[in-house]
């Protein structure tokens, strides 16, 4: 079965296609990043129009790179959501257009189970069952993988997701957008130590996160202090060590409460090396396996939403022809693979 994969829930036009046989097949990326920097974060409207513009030209793209036609795809996976309403629409509305002038069953997919199971693209990908920790800029999840299909939230973000915390600050330390990557490359010249940050919410039992209260100290540690470069650079580091250190005690205390021995990360912040330095280290020390996607498959893209939709597809499961789209949409209300019915 070939499936094509198309990803249109934020910033990111992705495109993929995946061979339930030989696997990924081609894979094409375009980033809207340099559209959106101008207005310092992601206008929804210029988002979705840009959707438009590239989502055609990069699906023949990926089907001139795997050498095939628009007749060799047997099913189409399209991101339903949670995400932004109207680059969601223009991804459902193309893939199932695509679906029915082909004849070819259509699955609506889940974008953060598309995260999840992104390492499993890889040559050695997890196995069942595991802890994923979901970081992006919209989402911050612990969850039990039991099966493919089969979740429980064990733990998720009160406030802002770990990705937003790293652009706010970014942004309040004025380095620009994206804010997240330039943080992180900021904070490796700067001395972690030099301020004291807390470790929201590790204080207490439990596997939720709070990230607002960090970034209203790190507020306040840069405007009631020195702003030279050094400070700038102190403030970054001691922001990503905390961060990086509180979702290292909820991953612990996961890992105990689960008794699992495999972890996956997966998501944009997923991509932080201090992040997968830190839980790489805790494999090494507690006796984890510790999974990750490469790094282009950590950010939004076509070929985590083509698996994810191959696996419901094997498994019977297909979506009708009205066209939905879901701002929200809880992870753990998705149906175990061996239910055959879909979202309509």
């Amino acid at each position: 079965m070939i499936v094509l994969g198309i990803e249109t829930s934020c910033d990111e036009t992705g495109v993929a296609l995946y061979d339930s046989k030989a696997g990924l097949r081609s894979h094409a990326l375009f980033s809207q990043v340099e559209i959106h920097a101008e207005y310092g974060g992601v206008v929804p409207e210029i988002a979705s129009r840009d959707h438009v513009r590239k989502l055609l030209p990069l699906i023949n793209q990926c089907l001139e790179e795997a050498g095939l036609t628009r007749t060799d795809i047997d099913a189409v996976a399209y991101t339903a959501g949670p995400g932004l309403i109207g680059a969601l629409l223009v991804g459902t509305a193309i893939g199932r257009s695509i679906a029915m002038a082909l004849d070819r069953p259509a699955i609506a997919v889940h974008h953060m189970e598309g995260h999840l199971l992104a390492p499993m693209l890889e040559a050695e990908p997890p196995t069942v069952p595991f802890v994923a920790l979901l970081v992006s800029g919209g989402h911050t999840l612990l969850i039990e993988v039991r099966a493919v299909g089969e979740y429980k939230i064990l733990g998720e973000t009160l406030d802002d997701a770990a990705g937003e915390a790293f652009d706010k600050t970014a942004k309040l330390l004025g380095l620009g957008y994206p804010g997240g990557p330039a943080l992180a490359k900021l904070a490796e010249e700067g001395d972690a130590e030099r301020f004291s940050f807390p470790r929201p919410m590790t204080n207490r039992p439990g596997l939720d996160f709070s990230f607002s209260g960090l970034k209203t100290h790190t507020r306040n540690l840069w405007t009631n202090g020195e702003q030279d470069e050094i400070t700038q650079a102190d403030i970054a580091a001691g922001f990503q060590k905390a961060v990086v250190d509180t979702l290292l005690i909820k991953c612990r205390r996961a890992m105990q409460h689960t008794r699992a021995q495999q972890l996956v990360v997966a998501g944009g912040v997923g991509a932080n090396l201090a992040l997968r330095k830190t839980l790489q280290q805790a494999g090494h020390q507690y006796g984890w396996k510790v999974a990750y996607p490469r790094l282009e498959f950590c950010t939004d893209n076509g070929a985590m939403i083509a698996f994810a939709g191959c696996q419901r597809l094997m498994a019977g499961q297909h979506t009708g022809p009205v066209l939905k789209a879901f701002a929200r949409w809880p992870l753990d209300q998705l149906p175990p693979l061996q239910n055959k019915r879909a979202p309509a």
